[in-house]
């Protein structure tokens, strides 16, 4: 995060006014569903401001909606904070574990008359909801205290079908903020809760459980996407009309939006239910466990956090970002290794049948303590497709007929055949060593301008690799309504390319691990597919700083 933001200036001007104040965020994930980048921004802000400040974060699971929300989620929630590094200790909390308090204070709101029970249907309250020019009306806003009271017992007492009722904060049904003419604050729905059960058949809504939640659990400040600034007032309200000590700040920050993607849930559950995708954690996902199945790494995700920044206004951050910060940390720390993509056969004429030599290779050039490994050479190898043209275009520096290359931290070789089948695809390319070259240079020091990779044949692992572009072929999915989202997937968002070539140090290769397949990309391999190696970003950085 930065250093400095407006919401540590807000923060700043509480505990100028309060200089014992304990600061106490808390962040509160719906769990219907992964969490996503977009919700990473908001937890990085909610924990990492208790960092600053020597504070607390609650963690609270906002399941005051049951529609969606499991357990599988609430897992899969705690393991990515944990992943990212943060922890809520001992403050984990559902939101559900206040229903009976919040009903509780609801009751209290209708005896103080703040509160009473309407009986508008979903199409008369809008109906009935006004204009900019026109206050709203009910029919019900003056029913007597004592007779909303019965009927909201009555309400929890299941003795009413869905949208009979609802009970509604009384406000101003006048105010130019439609948050505030007289919102619902709690409505009837015969549905299972995850935690809850058929315990309760009346939910609060979130505008009214939130800030309750917030108050019972001693929060000080309500940090929130910007979404909930017309909100605020109601949040207000809430706050100073219900018989709790606590008073927290609410204060909104710009929501994370990333080019060629998208943060709605519901699309993002959308594509795994119809199989559009593999799963919530799918590598072209944009979720923290398909970003970490990618081989993303916390550093680098809370990296891109951190150069987003916190703002006041919605902008729209250019996925390369994200890309460039985790190439730029698997530079100084993956470990590099030779893998061919597309194979092609390479005989080497003049070196000795079943002879191996071991060349030495740095692990990672840019950090001299990783050391160096043994790389086998045989007369037999493979190098990659691209790397070898029969009919070369000018400035073809690689493997041609006649031309010389040199074989990475190897031999100096020469083409003298190239064998193609009857579509003209190589199939089999015959060179000569130049065996005075063993270090890569020439004694008479011509120069090559070529250098390209390779496997012995002999020794190599045979893996396969999966390729991944972005899910979606337009940049601001903002622009597009989400009913249209499907038209706009990318039909090459993933590529699955088998038989590739690994160098034998592969073998001992895990899940987790990050390499750099030179000149190809950075990779992992998949944790669900033994044998599969997922690229991460590839090598060419378009992103400009």
């Amino acid at each position: 995060m930065e250093s400095s933001n407006f919401i540590y200036d807000f923060i700043d001007e509480d505990l100028l006014e309060n200089p014992g104040m304990k600061i106490h965020t808390r962040f509160p994930p719906e769990p219907n569903g992964y969490l996503h980048i977009g919700h990473c921004k908001a937890l990085v802000i909610d924990f990492g401001t208790a960092q600053k400040y020597g504070g607390m974060c609650n963690l609270r699971m906002d399941d005051t909606n049951p529609a969606k929300e499991d357990t599988e989620f609430v897992d899969a929630i705690k393991e990515d904070i944990h992943w990212l590094g943060f922890d809520w200790e001992d403050r984990f909390f559902y939101g559900s574990d206040y229903f009976e308090t919040t009903y509780q204070l609801a009751e209290k709101l209708i005896m103080s008359g703040d509160a009473y029970v309407c009986e508008l249907s979903a199409d008369q309250f809008r109906d009935y909801r006004g204009d900019l020019s026109t206050p709203a009306t009910s029919p019900y806003r003056d029913r007597p205290a004592e007779e909303s009271l019965d009927l909201f017992r009555r309400m929890r007492a299941g003795e009413f079908p869905e949208g009979k009722y609802t009970l509604r904060a009384k406000i101003d049904l006048g105010s130019g903020n439609f948050n505030m003419r007289d919102p619902v604050l709690y409505r009837i729905r015969y549905i299972d809760h995850h935690r809850q059960g058929r315990k309760w058949c009346i939910f609060p809504m979130y505008d009214f459980a939130h800030p309750i939640q917030d108050m019972i659990e001693g929060i000080t400040h309500s940090l929130c996407s910007l979404e909930y600034e017309d909100h605020r007032p109601l949040y207000n309200w809430v706050r100073d009309h219900v018989d709790l000590p606590a008073k927290p700040r609410q204060i909104e920050f710009a929501r994370l939006n990333v080019t060629h993607t998208v943060m709605s849930k519901r699309f993002l559950r959308h594509l795994v239910e119809t199989g559009l995708v593999d799963g919530w954690d799918d590598p072209r996902m944009p979720t923290l466990c398909g970003l970490r199945r990618r081989g993303f790494t916390a550093a680098s995700i809370l990296d891109f956090i951190g150069r987003v920044g916190v703002a006041k206004s919605n902008s729209l951050v250019d996925i390369g970002l994200l890309e460039h910060c985790v190439r730029e940390e698997l530079n100084n720390t993956a470990e590099r290794r030779i893998a061919v993509l597309d194979p092609v056969k390479v005989v080497i004429d003049n070196y000795p049948d079943g002879k191996v030599e071991y060349f030495d290779l740095p692990n990672n050039p840019n950090d001299p303590e990783a050391g160096m490994r043994k790389v086998p050479f045989s007369k037999v190898l493979y190098i990659e497709r691209d790397d070898v043209a029969k009919d070369p275009p000018p400035k073809f520096h690689r493997m041609k007929p006649d031309g010389e290359v040199r074989l990475m931290g190897a031999y100096i070789v020469k083409c003298v055949d190239i064998i193609t089948d009857g579509t003209g695809a190589v199939t089999e390319v015959h060179c000569t060593a130049d065996l005075e070259t063993g270090n890569g240079m020439p004694a008479d020091g011509r120069k090559i301008k070529g250098t390209i990779h390779w496997v012995s044949a002999d020794h190599c692992v045979t893996a396969d690799a999966a390729l991944f572009d972005r899910l979606f072929t337009y940049a601001n999915m903002n622009e597009i309504d989400s009913s249209e989202y499907d038209k706009y997937l990318n039909s090459e968002s993933k590529k699955t390319v088998c038989g590739i070539k690994l160098e034998p140090a592969m073998k001992d290769a895990a899940p987790g691990q990050r390499f750099q397949f030179v000149r190809l990309g950075y990779f992992t391999m998949d944790s669900r597919n033994n044998g599969v190696y997922n690229r991460i970003v590839t090598l060419k950085d378009s992103f400009k700083i």
